[in-house]
Formats: structure tokens, C-alpha cells, sequence
């Protein structure tokens, strides 16, 4: 009896056991589920980083559609309008014109900002400058047969004399007396060829000074234009241009005045197959040999 009674005793505790088990194990109804939005990945972050594509009222991020997109830029902490235009080469004015920011100094992270010019009708309207050097001229463009002296260029290479005052040009009469300095003290690599080459490449160094030619204003400062790399366009007077281009880095901006000799960007590759500047000089929007201003050397 005995022995009965602790089987009977040791079954009742493997049955309360069972019992505990089985009620642990049932089924509770389902959890409650934390409804996170549309967080997967955040713009910018390490792999595997929350994206974050809705603002804290949970309204879409501004651009968001545009992530990833060549030309799209995703605001990280920390960013402002003028950091990221010296990160992208691009001006802060235009970055926000490009993105209709109404107030550039509330952007939040992860909004998705557009960083290169818009293509389409819609250019003119929405960079202003334009990216062009026709479009930072105002006279029309005069008949070939006017823009090219008929002096040979051996010849012309000594009428801007070097000692000539900045103030001397006249722009109503387009005189060519700027007195003009080379923009760069490195090797000419390639001259003027109206068919091939529209100025003058000047070979040199990654991080070589850049010089402006004459007095001007900048009126185009970044990379919006295919060919060019990171450019600076100065505007002399109503006639003349020049153009700066393949930059590492540019050291002005838009509307800015810079004088004759002054440093204006660094010399680099961005958009060519080595380090050089490509330099142009524009008759009312006419690209015209430069050895037909700059000083001998």
C-alpha cells in the first residue's frame, strides 16, 4: 500500500506539471504590434541604419521619391544648405531655388534635396543664372565676321599692351584692352583650335592656383555643365567672358567680384583625363583664341 500510495503521489505531480506546461503553451490572442511607418533604412547611414522617409508628424519627407537618385542629395545631421553646396560643388543659392526652399536654414534629415540643374523648359526659370555662357551675356551675339579680328594672331598676341590699366575696358565698344594676365603659371598643353578645342588647356599640379584674367564678377560657380568639371564663368563686361574649368575646388561664388590675379579656384581633373585647367575667353559669347589677349611669355 505503501508503494501504491507514492505512485499515486508521484503521478499527481507529473500531472500538475503537464497541466502548468500545457497552459504555459496555450494560445494568448495575438501581441500588440508597434506600427513603425515606413522606417527601413536612413539616407546616408550605415548599412543596416533605419531609413527614415516621414517626417515626426508623419507626413513624407520632402523629395524622399528622389533617394538614391543620380543628382539627389540626402540631408544628414549636421548638414546646412552651405555645407552641402560646398560638398556638391554647387552653389546655396541654387540649391535652393532648384528645391523651392522657402526658409534655407530649416531642412531636416533625411528630406532629399535636388543638387544638380534641372534639365527641361523648366532650367531658365529655376537656375539664374543659367549654366551657359551665352546665358550670362546680355547683347546678342555679333555676326561672326565681327567677333574674329582679321589680324593674324602673331600679330595680335602684342596689341594688349601688358602694362595696361584694369579700368581701361570700355563695354558699350568691346575694348579688348582688360589687361589680361594667364590664369595659370603651368606647361600650355593644347592651344586654341575653333573646331577642336575652344581655349586653352594649362597643364599643372592637383591643387595649383587658378587666377582670374581680368577684373569681373562670377556669374556661373560649379558642375551643372557636362565637359567642364567643376566651373567658374566670370563675366568682364557686356562682351567679354572667360571660363575656368576641370577645378578641384572653387574658392568663389555666384555674384561675387574678384580682381585681376586673384585666386579664384585650385586646378584638378574633375571631368578630364588628367590635372589641367581649360581655360576659355568669350567675345559676346564666341569663344576667340586666347593668345589673341594674353601677354607673351
Amino acid at each position: 500500500m505503501q508503494g501504491f500510495g507514492n505512485r499515486s503521489w508521484c503521478a499527481g505531480i507529473t500531472l500538475a506539471v503537464v497541466l502548468v506546461i500545457a497552459g504555459c503553451a496555450a494560445p494568448r490572442g495575438p501581441a500588440p504590434v508597434e506600427d513603425r511607418g515606413t522606417m527601413t533604412r536612413a539616407p546616408n547611414a550605415a548599412p543596416g541604419g533605419p531609413l527614415i522617409t516621414t517626417d515626426a508628424s508623419g507626413k513624407p519627407l520632402p523629395g524622399i521619391e528622389n533617394y538614391g537618385k543620380p543628382g539627389y542629395y540626402a540631408v544628414r545631421p549636421g548638414d546646412t544648405i552651405r555645407r552641402i553646396g560646398n560638398e556638391t560643388g554647387q552653389s546655396w543659392q541654387n540649391i535652393v531655388r532648384w528645391n523651392n526652399l522657402e526658409n534655407p536654414d530649416l531642412i531636416e534629415v533625411g528630406q532629399v534635396l535636388r543638387v544638380v540643374p534641372p534639365v527641361g523648359p523648366a532650367t531658365a526659370v529655376a537656375t539664374a543664372p543659367a549654366p551657359s555662357f551665352e546665358g550670362a551675356v546680355t547683347k546678342p551675339v555679333t555676326p561672326p565676321s565681327v567677333v574674329v579680328p582679321a589680324a593674324p594672331a602673331s600679330a595680335a598676341v602684342g596689341k594688349p599692351p601688358v602694362t595696361a590699366s584694369p579700368s581701361a575696358p570700355a563695354a558699350s565698344s568691346g575694348d579688348e584692352d582688360l589687361g589680361w594676365i594667364w590664369p595659370a603659371h603651368g606647361t600650355l598643353l593644347a592651344g586654341f583650335d575653333d573646331a577642336k578645342n575652344k581655349g586653352f588647356d594649362i597643364g599643372g599640379k592637383a591643387g595649383d592656383a587658378v587666377l582670374a584674367a581680368a577684373d569681373g564678377r562670377v556669374v556661373y560657380a560649379g558642375a551643372g555643365l557636362r565637359g567642364y568639371g567643376n566651373l567658374i564663368i566670370l563675366k568682364h563686361n557686356n562682351t567679354y567672358l572667360t571660363a575656368y574649368a576641370h577645378n578641384q575646388t572653387l574658392l568663389v561664388k555666384e555674384d561675387q567680384s574678384v580682381q585681376k590675379g586673384q585666386k579664384i579656384a585650385e586646378m584638378g581633373n574633375s571631368d578630364a583625363d588628367r590635372v589641367k585647367l581649360h581655360f576659355e575667353i568669350r567675345r559676346q559669347g564666341k569663344p576667340v583664341d586666347p593668345a589673341r589677349y594674353l601677354p607673351s611669355r
